[in-house]
């Protein structure tokens, strides 16, 4: 169910773990990295909530929606998450707009930790005030990437006359400024994970992959993120969209779906990526998905 937000709501201290998805460029598979934790979470025995910030192509808000017409359609035993929509103030003033989207998000986000274990934020592919002011508010923050230097521009500066040498770009100089104002807010930190999203085992692209890889660790070890195992290009990742569904939910009675080789290891994958992100209550648990 998806409800619209009027910001007239202060915030207030919160219990559930927000989890963002974040990344400043499209087609870095936010979305899809996002549905797919939220079903890991919901598997596990957790309550999630979900926030869509993508408030132009609302790709996770669908997802969710065609996940729920299939449920009942289909009578199938499975969990949907909660899901609150946020529309971006239209007020002429900048000010005045900006004070309106995070008094929203703020009340979005008091609302879901009031029955959730979990908050997951899916972020738009640019930049936004609101997006700006959910990675403020990150615990996790989830950045998927594509192996190429195109989407690395995002993270790191390479210097072409010295490869080892890397220098943080514009998202990571806005998420260095997400965690100055989390810090002084409430002093938690942000836990910044990021994932190498839709990896190859194409040989020709080996040599440029391992040259990402490597300016990665350079720069996880000078701006503080965590690398997460990559999760491959497979297309059981996306073609279960229009029924909402993802590969985690084969295995439901009526999901009408089945097992296959290329299935398991992707499963596997998302088992690597969920044990990686180490979250809060989970720790040593076994896994249910």
């Amino acid at each position: 169910m998806s409800l619209a937000y009027t910001p007239d709501t202060v915030y207030a201290p919160r219990q559930a773990h927000v989890i963002v998805v974040g990344n400043q460029k499209g087609g870095a598979g936010k979305s899809t990295v996002a549905m797919h934790v939220i079903v890991a979470l919901m598997r596990m025995g957790r309550r999630t909530g979900v926030i869509d910030l993508d408030v132009r192509q609302r790709s996770l808000t669908r997802y969710i929606e065609n996940r729920s017409r299939f449920i009942s359609g289909q009578s199938a035993k499975l969990a949907s998450p909660q899901i609150l929509e946020l529309h971006e103030s239209r007020d002429r003033s900048l000010d005045a707009a900006e004070a309106a989207d995070e008094s929203g998000f703020h009340a979005a986000l008091r609302r879901l930790s009031e029955t959730c274990d979990f908050i997951v934020i899916d972020s738009p592919g640019g930049d936004s005030y609101l997006a700006r002011t959910a990675h403020a508010w990150a615990d996790t923050l989830v950045t998927p990437l594509n192996d190429s230097f195109v989407d690395f521009d995002l993270l790191g500066d390479i210097d072409p006359n010295c490869p080892e040498i890397v220098r943080p770009s514009i998202y990571s100089e806005m998420v260095w400024e997400s965690r100055k104002k989390k810090a002084l807010a409430v002093r938690t930190p942000i836990d910044w994970v990021v994932l190498r999203n839709r990896t190859s085992a194409s040989r020709i692209e080996a040599k440029n992959k391992q040259r990402v890889g490597e300016a990665l660790k350079t720069l996880s070890s000078r701006i503080g993120f965590r690398l997460a195992p990559g999760l491959s290009e497979r297309v059981i990742y996306r073609e279960l969209f229009p029924q909402g569904l993802t590969m985690l939910d084969l295995d439901t009675e009526g999901a009408a779906g089945e097992m296959k080789m290329g299935h398991l290891a992707a499963r596997q994958e998302l088992r690597d990526l969920f044990i990686t992100l180490k979250l809060p209550g989970l720790e040593g648990e076994p896994l249910k998905f």
